[in-house]
């Protein structure tokens, strides 16, 4: 992934060392049916990698409960020493590494244990509870003392954000927008904290609610499937030129190809995407969740993509196609990656804005 990032980069001459790699929930999360040993023993090796790679923003996600743990919610300080433990392995791996990019100095550390599901919510809800002050009090507490045990002073100082829940969430089929009043004493709190909050799950939300997050110390803004969603759309308003322009036989169908692919291989939406044969089937097009981002990769959906461009691009697009699934002005030359790019602009956007960057 880091080779591929960097090869984009050189590509649009960026300056690599510009580039802030993030990993996210990196800990137990997918072996959760493991006993905590052998799972924390993959965790640390998973960490170890990332870091090796030259990610340097580490978010330190051990909330969920392991196959052995007791039941009931998982305690605070077992959560904090499991954090601690992959924070030493964190800044251990970089000892012997004299890169500059891989400087010990430069990772940074993001912790929390109300963390969001990967990926959006599971089930439908009208709205989600805002973390309490005195829950983000006791987080920071214990993981600053988890930290000090493990000798991690050095590390602790570089503690950046804590994940809370402002009150924001996606599922496949809803969005709950940012309430500011509801966050009002989160947003009191950590003032008076040397860290901010790390929000996720911020896809879909408005422009004025994510000024208003940045505005209530929201630094970090987290949004993954609201640019693969823009991605999607892109792609399928392609589609939809292309079956005007060309024959059956002629067209990439790339629409009817991922959803087959989907269907033979359900492991990454089967459990995201409930109700019956018909409603899985406009979710697996359609979901907010997008669960459609973990397909593009597949070979016979690349293989589409490329037919669907080649097609496409130097093709004359009749105005009234543009007019009707672009809606913005472009050169036929430019179709693919000009309808692509406004799409996912169009998002990051709202982003840009909400941080003052534009």
């Amino acid at each position: 992934f880091v080779a591929y990032v960097r090869e984009i980069a050189d590509e649009n001459n960026f300056p690599f060392e510009n580039i802030i790699l993030g990993g996210d929930h990196l800990g137990p999360n997918v072996w959760q049916s493991e006993p905590a040993e052998f799972a924390m023993q993959k965790s640390e090796e998973l960490i170890r990698e990332y870091v090796q790679a030259g990610f340097t923003k580490i978010h330190l996600d051990c909330s969920m409960k392991l196959a052995d743990d007791p039941a009931g919610v998982l305690n605070v300080e077992v959560i904090a020493k499991r954090a601690a433990r992959l924070a030493k392995v964190a800044e251990d791996s970089l000892t012997s590494d004299p890169s500059p990019l891989n400087a010990r100095g430069k990772l940074r550390y993001v912790i929390g244990t109300e963390v969001p599901i990967p990926g959006g919510t599971i089930s439908h809800e009208e709205r989600v509870t805002v973390t309490k002050v005195d829950d983000v009090r006791q987080t920071i507490d214990v993981m600053r003392d988890a930290f000090d045990r493990a000798a991690l002073q050095s590390a602790w100082e570089r503690v950046i954000a804590v994940v809370v829940q402002p009150g924001v969430e996606f599922g496949d089929d809803f969005v709950l927008p940012y309430q500011p009043n509801a966050a009002r004493e989160l947003s009191q709190f950590i003032e008076g904290q040397a860290l901010i909050y790390e929000a996720h799950s911020t896809d879909y939300q408005t422009r004025q609610a994510l000024k208003n997050l940045v505005h209530d110390h929201f630094g970090i803004l987290k949004v993954g499937p609201g640019l693969t969603f823009a991605f999607r759309e892109a792609i399928f308003s392609l589609a939809l030129i292309e079956d005007e322009l060309f024959p059956v036989n002629e067209r990439s169908n790339i629409i009817q190809v991922l959803d087959d692919v989907m269907v033979k291989n359900p492991g990454h939406w089967e459990k995201y995407y409930h109700g019956d044969a018909e409603q899985q089937a406009f979710k697996r097009k359609f979901s907010l969740s997008d669960r459609i981002r973990y397909y593009w990769i597949r070979p016979e959906v690349q293989r589409a993509l490329q037919e669907l461009k080649k097609n496409l691009v130097g093709r004359q697009i009749p105005d009234a196609l543009l007019s009707e699934y672009a809606r913005f002005d472009m050169d036929a030359t430019s179709i693919v990656d000009g309808m692509i790019s406004a799409r996912i602009s169009n998002v990051l956007d709202d982003y840009a804005v909400a941080c003052e960057m534009r």
